[in-house]
Formats: C-alpha cells, sequence, structure tokens
C-alpha cells in the first residue's frame, strides 16, 4: 500500500472548485480520485495527472456512493481524506420556489454530504483515522434574500423574507453574487485548503475567500445590521418605486 494521502473527491467538473481541488491535492503528492455525475464525466477529461484517476458518483445515490467507495477501496485499501464538494445551487423566493427544487438542493447540500460521510467512515474507522472535508457557504452562517432554500441546505437556519414582488433584477444579482470578478480565484483557494488540509495540525473549520471576513463578521452582528447591509446591498429598496 502506498504512503501516499488518498483523497475522494466529489463535484469535481470543470469549471467549479472541485476540480481545482483535484490539482491542489495532486500537487501535494496526493493519490486523487476526481468524482462527479455520469452526465458531467466529460468535464473532468481534462484532468490529465498520473494521480488522478476519475470515476462517477452521485451523491443523491445511495447506490452510487457505496459502488464508487468500493471502487476507492479496492484500488487504495484506504481512504484518508473525503473532500465532501458536490452541491447545487438554488435561488427564488420560497412562497413560489417549486418544492421538487428544494428537495433537490436537500438531498444534494445536505444529505448527499451525509451519505459521503457514512460511506466512508467505516473504513476510517477500521483504519484508525481519517479526515472528512465538508465544504460549505458563508450563507450557512448568514442567511441571505432570495436564497432560502440553498442557506437551509446548507445551514439549517431559516430566512424570513415574506415581501418578494418585483424584485426580480435584485433575486438575479443574489444569484450571481458569488461569481462577481472579485471572487477568491479557485486555484488559489483550493491550494490554500489543500495546504491546511495537510498539515500536520489541520484546523477543524478552513475559512477563506472574498469576503469572508465582512461576512465573519456579520454572523455575530445583530439582526438589524444584517438588514440594513442586505437592504442596501442586494434588495436596492432605495431604487424601488414604491
Amino acid at each position: 500500500m502506498s504512503d501516499r494521502k488518498v483523497v475522494l473527491i466529489t463535484g469535481c467538473a470543470k469549471g467549479g472548485i472541485g476540480y481545482e481541488y483535484c490539482k491542489a491535492f495532486a500537487e501535494q503528492n496526493c493519490n486523487v480520485f476526481a468524482s462527479d455525475v455520469p452526465q458531467r464525466m466529460s468535464d473532468l477529461a481534462d484532468l490529465q495527472h498520473e494521480q488522478i484517476e476519475t470515476l462517477e458518483l452521485d451523491v443523491s445515490s445511495d447506490e452510487s456512493v457505496a459502488k464508487a467507495v468500493d471502487f476507492v477501496m479496492s484500488r487504495c485499501g484506504k481512504i484518508d481524506i473525503l473532500i465532501n464538494n458536490a452541491g447545487i445551487g438554488s435561488t427564488g423566493p420560497l412562497a413560489e420556489l417549486p418544492l421538487d427544487v428544494i428537495r433537490r438542493a436537500y438531498e444534494i447540500n445536505a444529505l448527499g454530504q451525509l451519505r459521503m460521510v457514512q460511506g466512508v467512515v467505516p473504513h476510517m474507522v477500521a483504519r484508525g483515522g481519517g479526515s472528512i472535508v465538508n465544504i460549505g457557504s458563508v450563507v450557512g452562517k448568514v442567511p441571505t434574500p432570495w436564497a432560502g432554500s440553498y442557506c437551509a441546505s446548507k445551514g439549517l437556519k431559516d430566512y424570513d423574507w415574506r415581501i418578494y414582488k418585483n424584485f426580480k433584477d435584485a433575486i438575479a444579482e443574489r444569484a450571481r453574487a458569488s461569481q462577481s470578478g472579485k471572487s477568491t480565484d479557485a486555484t488559489v483557494f483550493a491550494r490554500h485548503v489543500a495546504s491546511r488540509v495537510l498539515s500536520s495540525s489541520p484546523p477543524k473549520t478552513i475559512t477563506s475567500g472574498h469576503m469572508t471576513g465582512l461576512f465573519n463578521f456579520l454572523s455575530w452582528s445583530p439582526l438589524w445590521v444584517r438588514d440594513l447591509f442586505f437592504t442596501k446591498r442586494l434588495m436596492k429598496l432605495n431604487k424601488m418605486v414604491v
């Protein structure tokens, strides 16, 4: 059995941060298993590295998770690190968002992570250790407007915005918020996470990226401060015509 760390990563399609995690951990001399749903496997074709292997994995399927974990175990005999990265977005007013969309967000973002944890933990316990990295979101701490379904799936916290008519542009802006030009470069972020996870004393929580400090501050702020911030930043109420 190789001394290299074996890393299983979910949600690795090109263009996402999972793709960059794969390269970052491979650069750290790990054996990486990059996974995604069958229909997105072609997006993993560019992950050309002798220490990266790709496989199909749908975190919403018990059978798929079990099959993927068994595959990695058969190849390496261990799973040292699980990077629970797979996730989907879900934006819109909760009063009108189709329940199937909300269920899907929970199935992938919440239950998907738990399904993976349950899949690898028995093998980690048998070997006496392992690391599980659950990729979260700042909105798990500070819920944002027009993303109640996504926020809840990431942090199990509600956010009650009752008035949403005429906010089409604000909802669209919220959906694009994390993709702005000031977003932290995925390669930089992935390398930072990989180095921290592989350190001799990995932290329980890794917080990094554009606006992280602001959201940490907001998580400790009174509710009226958050309301004021989002009103000016996202809701643009001052531009509404009453």
